[in-house]
C-alpha cells in the first residue's frame, strides 16, 4: 500500500497540510496549491493594502469593478449569509477589528496591545450588492467585509478539485481546520483527527475518523483568541451583536458534501448555541459538537467512539441546504 505523500506550510496566518496518493505529484502539487492561494490572498485579505478587499472597502460605497476570482469569493460569502439566515455574515469586518482583530493573526500572538471597543449590530449581508455579470461590487450602510469565515473553505474545495484534476491523484488540503478532499482516497480512506486544534498532536483529546469525499470544518473559539480590554476575545462575530459569539459550545466540527458547506454549517452552529443540534439534524449534517466543559454531543451520522472501531468512517453527507 502506497502511504500517501504530505506537506505542510504556513499560509493565511495558519498551518497547511497537503496530502497526495502519488508521492512523485507532491511537487506539482504544492506548486499549484501556491498559485491558488497566493490568488485569494491577495484578493481577500483584510490585511493587505494591495488586496481588492481592501480597497473594496476603502470605496464608500462607490461601485467597484472587481476579479472573478474575488467575485466568487464574495458569493460564497453571500450564499453562507443566506442559507444561516445572516448568522454567518461577511460584514463583519469592522466589528472584529473593533474587537481587536485589526491586524495578522500573527501579529496578535506575539504580543502588544490590543483594544476592543464595543461592536454594535453589523450592517448586514444585504447591504452588499454584487453583480456578477460585470463583475462588480457595492457596498452600502458603510460596511466593512471580511471573508475569513468562507474564503478558507473554499479555497480548501478549489485547490482540492483542481490538483486532483490536474494530476489525477487523491488529494487531501487542510487550511487550518478546513478539510476538502477529491479524487481517488488512499486505502482506507483519509484519517483526519478531530479537536479543538487543527495544530494539536494525536494524542490531544478528541476524534480520529475517516472520511472519503467531500470536507470536513472545524470552528472552535478556543484557538484564535486574544485578550483585549481585560477580555478574552474570539473571532467568530455574532451579527446580532457584532462581538465574539457567547455560545454554549467550544468547538463544532462538522461534515458535509464540501469543505465550504461544513465551515458555514460549523461557524454558525457556534453562533446558534444550543439551538444547534436540532438545525444541524433537520439538514441531515453529521457533526460533533464540544461544550466548554469538554462533554460532547453528536448528531446523527456522526460515528461514536463508544460504540464502534476507533477509526469510523463518516458517511457520505449530503449538501446544506437552505
Amino acid at each position: 500500500m502506497t502511504i500517501p505523500a504530505t506537506d505542510t506550510f504556513a499560509v493565511f496566518g495558519t498551518t497547511a497540510v497537503l496530502l497526495v496518493t502519488e508521492p512523485a505529484a507532491l511537487a506539482r502539487a504544492r506548486a499549484i496549491a501556491d498559485a491558488e492561494l497566493a490568488a485569494v490572498d491577495l484578493a481577500c485579505s483584510r490585511f493587505r493594502p494591495d488586496s481588492e478587499l481592501s480597497r473594496l472597502n476603502s470605496s464608500s460605497g462607490e461601485l467597484m469593478r472587481v476579479s472573478e476570482l474575488f467575485a466568487a469569493l464574495i458569493a460564497e460569502a453571500l450564499r453562507a449569509a443566506e442559507l444561516t439566515d445572516g448568522d454567518v455574515d461577511p460584514t463583519c469586518g469592522q466589528a472584529l477589528a473593533a474587537a481587536g482583530y485589526d491586524r495578522d493573526f500573527g501579529e496578535i500572538r506575539a504580543g502588544g496591545k490590543t483594544f476592543a471597543v464595543t461592536g454594535g449590530v453589523v450592517p448586514g449581508w444585504r447591504s452588499v450588492w454584487l453583480d456578477a455579470s460585470q463583475p462588480a461590487v457595492r457596498l452600502a450602510r458603510g460596511a466593512q467585509l471580511d471573508l475569513g469565515s468562507t474564503a478558507k473553505a473554499w479555497a480548501s474545495d478549489h485547490c482540492a478539485s483542481l490538483i486532483a484534476g490536474t494530476l489525477g491523484c487523491g488529494v487531501l488540503i487542510g487550511l487550518g481546520g478546513d478539510i476538502a478532499v477529491a479524487g481517488e482516497p488512499p486505502e482506507g480512506g483519509w484519517r483526519v483527527r478531530v479537536t479543538d486544534d487543527h495544530a494539536a498532536g494525536p494524542d490531544t483529546d478528541g476524534q480520529t475518523v475517516t472520511i472519503r469525499a467531500g470536507g470536513l470544518a472545524t470552528s472552535s473559539t478556543t484557538v484564535r483568541t486574544w485578550t483585549a480590554g481585560g477580555a478574552t476575545m474570539h473571532h467568530i462575530i455574532d451579527p446580532a451583536t457584532g462581538e465574539p459569539a457567547r455560545s454554549c459550545w467550544r468547538t463544532v466540527s462538522v461534515a458535509a458534501a464540501s469543505c465550504a458547506d461544513a465551515n458555514i454549517a460549523s461557524t454558525a452552529a457556534i453562533i446558534r448555541g444550543a439551538a444547534a443540534p436540532d438545525w444541524l439534524t433537520q439538514a441531515g449534517l453529521p457533526a460533533r459538537l464540544v461544550r466548554h466543559d469538554g462533554t460532547v454531543e453528536r448528531t446523527p451520522g456522526w460515528p461514536d467512539p463508544t460504540l464502534g472501531p476507533p477509526d469510523p468512517t463518516l458517511p457520505t453527507f449530503p449538501a446544506i441546504q437552505t
